[in-house]
């Protein structure tokens, strides 16, 4: 049996409130001065330090790695529920440009297309790998990767495959735009989306997706996808809301989908059918802050009862950060959360908008998934921003490397 003992802990968020030491009214389960104990990749115990000496000799046997956090706050391994991570080629002209005023629409998505498309699968794999060491070093241990920058069935498949070698939570993005091929047959491109391009990508992909806003899908459009995904047995996510106002979130509740992300625009309709609903509201203020637009109010939300969660949306064009902790930052400065919401939602809500019960959490049975900060509590990864606070990472009670 591996184990692993942290030891000295500042301050431990569990996101579980029955946590020893934790306060029942506290959603972090934060405990002061406190130990976590792993065996075999899952958490074995967590609770105060000095409740700690008589659980390490009934669980520790054998192989075990120690660790003196020395008053590093431990936190749970961000979940990143939305990111395009396998594309090929770069867009920061499109950041000059709206840097200098021009409006953010989707049209910048057909050049990544293109740069996709011509790319070999080793240089796709270097990407994605280089990426997943990027997402560790800054506390990420768990991440979905969308496809969408084929838009045919064989480069679907291949970004689908790709993404499948490093993560389980692949999702079937080839509803994003419509590709120039298709320019003139919108409903071409549809009967291949629900058809041959989704039986091909099935087999590597856990959810679908679609793109429904402006310039992008229709509701209607939407439903189609989302239905033809469903009735192969894959879970629904929806893209809505981030250029306008539209039917995306009723879509998106009718079929249960775990979320909808963006969500910058929202109706007062909107709002109480995700508060009545188990589909998250993920917010990417990433993208707001790299396209200029209004950030959405989370505060709002959450009072409305809407369950949030924070993503990066890491992608070429409209939004290319992979950092969580950054993320985080901009939620407490520019969408109306606390430090302890905005964490939260960077972890216990990105695992419920991936509809995981393993991950986002440390207690006994979750995986050891852990971050242990350079700092003496969370509430610094947005007292200081744009600080490397993450000192170790843990995935399955494993450390990466972090260099």
């Amino acid at each position: 049996m591996s184990g692993l003992l942290l030891e000295g802990i500042g301050l431990l968020v569990t996101n579980d409130p029955g946590t020893p030491g934790a306060r029942d009214d506290d959603p972090l389960g934060a405990v002061p001065d406190a130990a976590l104990i792993a065996c075999d990749g899952r958490v074995a115990w967590a609770g105060p330090q000095a409740d700690a000496a008589p659980q390490v000799e009934r669980l520790l046997h054998g192989d075990v790695e120690r660790v003196d956090a020395s008053g590093g706050a431990v936190i749970p391994g961000f979940v990143d529920s939305h990111t395009h991570l396998a594309f090929a080629g770069e867009r920061s002209a499109e950041f000059v440009a709206r840097m200098a005023g021009e409006r953010y629409t989707a049209g910048g998505i057909l050049s990544t297309v293109a740069a996709t498309r011509a790319a070999g699968d080793d240089r796709l794999r270097a990407t994605l790998l280089r990426f997943e060491r990027e997402l560790a070093a800054q506390g990420t241990t768990t991440f979905e990767v969308k496809t969408g920058y084929g838009l045919d069935t064989a480069n679907e498949e291949r970004l689908a495959r790709l993404a499948a070698e490093v993560t389980d939570e692949v999702t079937f993005l080839g509803a994003h735009v419509v590709p120039a091929e298709f320019a003139h047959d919108r409903a071409g491109y549809l009967d291949l989306v629900t058809g041959p391009m989704l039986d091909a990508c099935t087999q590597h992909v856990r959810w679908i997706d679609v793109f429904c806003d402006e310039g992008a899908f229709t509701a209607d459009e939407a439903a189609r996808v989302l239905d033809a995904g469903r009735s192969r047995g894959l879970g629904v996510r929806l893209h809505a809301g981030q250029l306008g106002f539209g039917d995306g979130v009723r879509v998106a509740v009718a079929r249960d989908a775990a979320s909808v992300d963006h969500a910058t625009h929202l109706s007062p309709e909107d709002v109480a059918a995700l508060a009545g609903s188990n589909t998250v509201c993920t917010l990417l203020p990433g993208v707001e802050f790299s396209t200029r637009q209004r950030y959405p109010d989370a505060r709002a939300l959450i009072e409305a009862g809407v369950t949030v969660a924070l993503a990066s949306d890491c992608n070429p064009g409209s939004c290319f950060t992979s950092s969580m902790p950054f993320v985080i930052a901009l939620a407490v400065r520019e969408l109306g959360m606390t430090p302890d919401q905005a964490l939260w939602s960077a972890t216990a809500g990105g695992a419920l908008a991936l509809r995981r019960e393993d991950v986002g959490r440390l207690s006994p049975g979750s995986r050891a998934d852990l971050v242990l900060l350079d700092a003496p509590s969370h509430v610094h990864l947005a007292y200081r921003p744009g600080v490397p606070l993450v000192r170790r990472v843990w995935r399955h009670g494993i450390a990466l490397p972090l260099g």
